[in-house]
């Protein structure tokens, strides 16, 4: 028994954009997966910004179902943070797809809305995180193609509906999936134990981030480039209106 076969916390945010530092969330699922037991916990939230077409184009979120139907967003981060770091302080794995991303737009939006950051909630930090998509680029770092959700579910044979991705919560139980995918695909991954996963996950993405950013450099693009830092990339928010400032893998 491994724990692959323990308890799971997935997780996933669609928002406003594609920039941590300045885009909301919209919604966020986290499922907990215990056997098969399920339990699912979803939020729509009102991001006190103009959603783009763009994005509704994506998730189907509207300004107006936001607006209407949404949650204060500080409510819904206080939420969203206790329930991850809980998870985190009990040695339950988070898993995510791209899940930087995800856990960087957290704090960034919770350092908005003056709440206290996930990392201080938890002692040892933002640990254990598990992302098949940062586990998928270092074990097969030179196969072609793209990396989505979708590419990697078609190619460790994960069913889904495409139509449905994009949602939250179909995204992190299509993750949660992925994850056991993989595992059956890289055995090893389910004998390394969390911390020591975490950590090479850790030194894995900053491998790729470096030598990413340093191709994307010597062709002369110098903005955007990959943050080294996992799973929580720095980010510097400006705060939103009314809100205060506070054995071895590879």
């Amino acid at each position: 028994m491994t724990w692959l076969d323990e308890t799971m916390v997935g997780f996933d945010t669609e928002t406003t954009g594609i920039s941590t530092e300045n885009d909301r969330i919209v919604t966020a699922a986290i499922i907990t997966r215990s056997g098969d037991q399920v339990r699912t916990r979803t939020w729509l939230i009102d991001p006190g910004v103009e959603i783009p077409a763009g994005a509704t184009a994506v998730h189907g979120i509207t300004t107006e179902l936001a607006r209407a139907e949404g949650m204060r967003p500080a409510d819904a981060l206080e939420e969203i943070a206790t329930v991850l770091a809980e998870a985190l302080a009990a040695g339950i794995p988070v898993v995510g797809f791209n899940v930087q991303f995800d856990l960087s737009i957290v704090e960034a939006e919770l350092e908005r809305h003056g709440r206290a950051s996930l990392a201080s909630r938890v002692p040892q930090g933002v640990r254990p995180i598990v992302d098949p998509y940062v586990l998928d680029r270092h074990l097969d770092r030179y196969r072609k193609g793209k990396r989505k959700l979708i590419d990697l579910c078609t190619l460790y044979a994960v069913p889904v509906v495409a139509d449905d991705l994009h949602a939250a919560d179909a995204d992190v139980l299509a993750t949660l999936d992925l994850v056991h995918a993989l595992a059956a695909a890289y055995p090893t991954i389910g004998t390394v134990e969390l911390d020591a996963l975490h950590d090479q996950q850790v030194a894995a993405h900053r491998d790729w981030a470096v030598g990413f950013a340093a191709w994307l450099t010597s062709r002369g693009r110098t903005e955007d480039l990959p943050r080294p830092e996992w799973p929580v990339a720095s980010t510097q928010v400006q705060p939103a209106r009314g809100a205060t400032t506070s054995e071895s893998l590879f």
